[in-house]
């Protein structure tokens, strides 16, 4: 099942989803002057415009599963080629200076085998450079998978494939390494200031919640299914006495270049 995604509640936390990527960008090597660039898992398009702004020769390229996602992309004023696809089977038709992408690829499959492959997709000289969340050992997702197994949906739950759990940084090196003359792999942990109700739960309707309630057959279900995730988050994020829930968030960054 492909999980639809919206735009408006995504960027909801826009200011929290913008700084990781613009942390990674910062580490993109200046020397680096793309004639072709791909942001795959584009989303609304926020970093390929900025690209495509900052390099103007350049073919900046976004790619997204989400028409919704490219359709917001579109309405911007820069001249990026907005493409419906998935980036793990997407091929260049040639190879690719830049290869970016800000929280997308957790949610594929077989890293050991996507980032070599990624990597081989690179002109000389060309770079990968990517944040995930390692959201999958956090407890928002931890208690979300308990709230799919624990209640009257848990059967019509156990097929969605939610964030997947990351590799450790030396992995990531190791499958980048034999291609890439440099790899850089680091990890941040974002402490985020969340007012609000209810914040941890509506950062989550905009991302890691949308498959299981996709999954749900009826308007009562997936009510119901909120009410439970809502209170195991409420007991798991508390709200100070200011109204700020803090919710730590870490990310995985790596930077490579191919030799």
């Amino acid at each position: 099942m492909t999980t639809r995604w919206d735009p408006t509640q995504y960027d909801r936390y826009k200011a929290w989803r913008e700084r990781p990527a613009n942390d990674l960008i910062a580490q993109i090597p200046a020397d680096l002057r793309p004639r072709e660039v791909w942001d795959l898992g584009c989303g609304t398009g926020e970093q390929a415009a900025l690209f495509k702004r900052r390099w103007p020769d350049a073919e900046v390229c976004g790619l997204d599963t989400s028409p919704d996602m490219l359709a917001k992309g579109a309405a911007r004023p820069e001249a990026v080629r907005w493409v419906e696809g998935d980036a793990g089977t997407w091929t260049p038709q040639r190879p690719v200076d830049l290869i970016f992408s800000n929280a997308a690829l957790q949610w594929l499959p077989d890293h050991e085998a996507l980032f070599p492959r990624l990597a081989g997709l690179l002109a000389t000289g060309g770079v990968l450079a990517c944040q995930m969340p390692v959201s999958y050992v956090g407890d928002q997702h931890r208690l979300l998978r308990e709230t799919a197994a624990d209640g009257p949906w848990a059967e019509r739950l156990a097929g969605v494939i939610g964030v997947r759990p990351l590799g450790e940084p030396a992995d990531y090196y190791a499958w980048l390494a034999p291609t890439c003359a440099s790899v850089d792999v680091w990890t941040t942990t974002y402490l985020h200031a969340l007012e609000g109700e209810d914040p941890v739960l509506e950062w989550m309707a905009g991302t890691g919640l949308r498959p299981y309630l996709q999954a749900l057959a009826s308007e009562a279900e997936r009510s119901g299914f909120v009410d439970a995730y809502r209170a195991r988050l409420r007991a798991a994020f508390l709200r100070r006495a200011d109204g700020v829930t803090l919710f730590p968030f870490q990310r995985l960054f790596l930077v490579a270049r191919r030799a």
